[in-house]
């Protein structure tokens, strides 16, 4: 999750680099080299084993010699991978338990996890399915060409795709808490890694719709004819979706791996879009003829300050938080409101002083606005089987399945 990345420089010796977060990626996890075909000989047809594995192994080597950099080749490889996976998943082949699949962290090689269930398996591709999503919609929003004013820009089209990407991402992760882990058996699922239990995955489902808010309240903020009411239900849209991965998360073990980090990320996120939710509702509030309306702005202003504050507080948190890492520069709606957000808190608040002291009774901080969320998760569905599977009679090592499977029963009834 945002860990510290590192390149040889002049001589070999190694240079750290403290990489810069936009979209928050989970620490990714790859396959480990396990023996597939061994445990399948006399199970499956030869070359369908040997497929299976190679195509396994491929993953392992495109990642390892990319670092996980080569996205589309691996999400090919990816794709490929599950519609033969699949199949060790039907009931009919009775299969799901027959191999042990090993995984391993791509940052320092440690291995995370080896378990004997294919569901287990279908999991973590699927998962990393996701990570490299969100990471390629990581790469589109930190952009690598710098203007000759120093700003930096991310253009309108790379936005949107990594809207796209993140509402990709979300649809993984919602498939792998729906559909794959209630096929996990319980004992299975007590020792999986803590970014596979299903609090991690949802927190990280809600928080890509998030983020893909986030980058839409900030086209937003760039388009002249949004309007005021457009921006405060992107902002409160933005602050749901983070409450809701906060919920999610905060009910999981954070004290390993990167949850303390990935906590104090959503915190972030979760007071910056509050901050611009109560701006924007204060901002709209004040438009009213009322003194209740003025003398309620004012409230919504004063907050907005007190919690951008208190973000940028977090982000420095975030930030410190192992691994290290560092935020970018402000952008999308940040840009505007760091700057905004205090300005106007001061000038209302000096414009309606003397409403404050007379309607004190009145100095409550109203309710933000509900909205029905506009973003969802794309819809996944694992890819069909292949179609070496539907092989109506296989020959396996000189005798059929059955066969092999009456032999195994045989030698049992003899012991």
């Amino acid at each position: 999750m945002g860990c510290a990345s590192s390149v040889y420089a002049v001589g070999g010796r190694k240079k750290l680099t403290v990489p810069e977060v936009v979209v928050l990626v989970p620490s990714t996890r790859i396959p480990a080299q396990s023996d597939l075909q061994r445990p399948l000989r006399g199970l499956i047809p030869i070359d369908l084993a040997h497929r299976l594995s190679s195509l396994r192994n491929q993953i392992v080597l495109v990642a390892e010699d990319t670092g996980g950099s080569a996205i589309p080749e691996l999400r090919r490889a990816l794709e490929e991978y599950l519609s033969v996976l699949i199949g060790l998943t039907k009931k009919e082949y009775g299969l799901e338990g027959s191999v042990e699949f090993k995984w391993k962290s791509l940052e320092d090689g440690k291995q995370e996890a080896c378990v004997a269930n294919s569901w287990f398996e279908v999991l973590s591709v699927v998962h990393l399915m996701a990570v490299l999503t969100l990471s390629e919609a990581d790469i589109l929003m930190i952009p690598h060409d710098h203007s000759d004013s120093g700003l930096r820009t991310v253009s309108s089209d790379c936005k949107r795709v990594a809207v796209d990407l993140l509402l990709k991402a979300s649809g993984y992760l919602e498939f792998c808490v729906r559909d794959v882990l209630i096929r996990i058996p319980p004992e299975i699922k007590k020792k999986l890694p803590n970014n596979l239990h299903d609090g991690v995955l949802e927190a990280i489902s809600f928080q890509s719709l998030g983020q893909g808010t986030e980058i839409q309240l900030g086209l937003a903020v760039d388009c002249q004819k949004a309007t005021l009411s457009v921006k405060r239900r992107l902002a409160c849209e933005q602050l749901t979706y983070f409450s809701q991965a906060y919920h999610c998360l905060s009910g999981c073990d954070i004290n390993n791996g990167c949850g303390k980090k990935h906590m104090w990320f959503i915190k972030w996120k979760f007071l910056e879009s509050k901050a611009a939710a109560y701006y924007y509702h204060g901002l709209i509030l004040d438009k009213g003829n009322e003194p209740s309306c003025h003398v309620s702005a004012v409230c919504c202003f004063l907050a907005a300050e007190e919690i951008l504050s208190e973000s940028k507080k977090a982000c420095l948190t975030f930030c410190l938080a192992a691994p290290v890492t560092r935020a970018p520069p402000l952008w999308g709606a940040m840009r505007h409101l760091h700057q905004k957000i205090p300005e106007v808190a001061t000038r209302k608040s000096q414009m309606y002083g003397y409403l404050l002291e007379q309607e004190k009774a009145l100095q409550t901080l109203p309710d933000l606005p509900e909205f029905q969320l506009s973003l969802r998760p794309d819809d996944y569905q694992l890819p069909e089987m292949d179609p070496a599977w539907d092989a109506e009679k296989w020959e396996t090592e000189g005798q059929t399945l059955k066969e092999h499977l009456k032999d195994s029963e045989d030698e049992t009834e003899t012991e």
